[in-house]
């Protein structure tokens, strides 16, 4: 193994913060070089990002590309990292939508040093989470990952911003709180029932399936509730939601780009990594009432979506609509239901970061996001019309566009297991129809009543920049979803084995 494949995740996650380091020796009134600069880096992050799927083996379910170094030897702390088929294009996701969020944040000007300091710190963090195998370090990069998205709020957001930044903040803290005091846990009681005291997943992992550590059934329930509302408000999951309409609507685009696109797919994530196979007996018993509040949040999420006078609101609805259909195939343990929800993470992360990203462009023209102050702009905007278009269709599931796949073996995967639940989430296919081409018609058709959208430009070079390879990736994921499928098969089938297998042992051991 060449150097550049040994240390390539380090490479990855650590390339933005470097370049966050260097902007610090920047003047900061020139702001041209240093957004520049910082495009830069992003962009040879993902072009290092690509390096992991040239080389990852699909017939692999274990991981690759494994870093293992005592960072803190005394407490059985390890700089752990290492990708499988489940993380593999969530990194890459990270390292697609963020250069395109800097391009986003082209008219930064206040501050713009400091701005492009915490962009290029929350996308280390962002990587850093999905390629954590030790449960410290995992936690460090999530807290990492936090701080730069309140400033981000809190600093360049619009006028309700530092509510919106406290209150994201504190639904937060509350869950890393809950999960690390569940770390800890893991970790003594690794340690008392081995005499290895370590963070270690996949050596706790090792130890669970050997039976070298049990924990019991109260122990256990109490550790994966501590570790499933951790997630599920970083989903966030119905009711644990209502921070994140604030914190869209009050992020600046690049913001609401990265906290849709990926933030938010942490904590599903997290559920598929930590949740489901360190606690899968748990994870069986409390499905039923975890796909009820998936189902639950599909509907209110579309239904509330449907209302919305605010663009912007609109599509922060809608994400907690869709995320609803990830943890319902999260929980369906199926093999199709499990590799819907991976793909519907990154088919979402798309749609949701276009769409945001189109928002934001009429939001810099007219500086409003109100649906009732537009009407016929594709008169005057037909290229900004027809990319909107084709993101709309993608984010309602329109066969031969992304969104479909993700939806298709999601609904699939629990019809096997509950016919009702599957019923009710395709209601949600329709609702999100309903409101997505309903918000369409009243923004583009018709005439232009208001006098300021008869001066509207239609896109710029940049913007094309910003867009032309989501929709790219829109088609690709929709026409080739093999491509996006087939990395996931072995890591899945693993996953589900060692759910399976677990939950039969610790049900045999409760019983005795």
């Amino acid at each position: 193994m060449d150097v550049i494949t040994a240390n390539i995740l380090t490479i990855i996650a650590f390339t933005p913060a470097a370049g966050a380091v260097l902007i610090l020796f920047f003047n900061r009134a020139h702001v041209r070089s240093i957004r520049s600069f910082a495009f830069i880096i992003t962009l040879l992050t993902f072009v290092f990002s690509l390096h992991l799927v040239t080389y990852f083996d699909s017939s692999v379910a274990e991981f690759q590309f494994a870093v293992n170094v005592p960072w803190i030897p005394s407490l059985g702390v390890n700089y752990e990292l290492g990708v499988d088929g489940i993380s593999l294009y969530l990194v890459l996701l990270a390292t697609v939508l963020t250069p395109l969020a800097m391009l986003a944040s082209w008219s930064i000007a206040s501050r713009a040093k400091e701005y492009f300091i915490f962009m290029l710190l929350l996308e280390t963090g962002m990587i850093g989470v999905f390629v954590s195998l030790d449960l410290f370090l995992f936690y460090v990069f999530w807290e990492v990952m936090l701080v730069p998205m309140y400033f981000l709020i809190g600093v360049w957001g619009g006028e309700r911003r530092i509510y919106a930044a406290m209150k994201f903040v504190l639904y937060t803290m509350i869950g890393s709180v809950l999960m690390l005091v569940a770390i800890i846990a893991l970790y003594f009681l690794h340690g008392s029932a081995t005499g290895t005291f370590t963070f270690s997943y996949p050596q706790i992992m090792a130890a669970l399936a050997s039976n070298s550590l049990v924990i019991a059934p109260g122990m256990e329930r109490a550790l994966f509730l501590a570790f499933f509302l951790a997630f599920a408000i970083k989903v966030p999951l119905f009711p644990f939601h209502t921070w994140l309409p604030d914190a869209h609507v009050e992020a600046p685009t690049a913001g609401s780009v990265l906290l849709a696109g990926v933030l938010l797919k942490m904590g599903t994530y997290g559920l598929v990594r930590f949740s489901l196979p360190l606690f899968p007996h748990q994870s069986q018993l409390f499905a039923p009432m975890i796909s009820f509040l998936a189902v639950a949040g599909i509907i209110y999420g579309a239904l509330v979506a449907m209302v919305q006078p605010d663009l912007k609101k609109l599509v922060a609805y809608s994400s907690v609509s869709h995320l609803g259909f990830i943890v319902l195939g999260i929980f369906s343990f199926t093999t199709q239901g499990m590799e819907g929800a991976i793909y519907q993470m990154l088919s979402h992360g798309v749609s949701t970061g276009a769409l945001f990203l189109l928002v934001g462009m009429i939001y810099e023209r007219r500086h409003t996001r109100l649906i009732d102050d537009f009407g016929g702009l594709a008169h005057k905007m037909p290229v900004y019309a027809a990319f909107f278009l084709i993101v709309t269709l993608s984010s309602i599931g329109l066969p031969g566009l992304n969104g479909f796949v993700g939806e298709f073996l999601i609904l699939l995967g629990t019809f096997g297991v509950s016919r009702s639940f599957a019923v009710f989430a395709a209601l949600g296919v329709i609702l999100s129809a309903v409101y997505m081409l309903w918000m369409y018609q009243r923004t583009f058709w018709g005439e232009v009543t208001h006098e300021p959208n008869q001066t509207l430009r239609d896109m710029n070079r940049r913007e094309y920049a910003m867009l032309v390879p989501l929709l790219a990736l829109i088609v690709w994921m929709g026409m080739y979803s093999n491509h996006f499928l087939r990395p996931m098969d072995a890591s899945v089938a693993k996953l589900i084995n060692q759910v399976q297998s677990r939950d039969v042992q610790v049900a045999d051991q409760n019983s005795r």
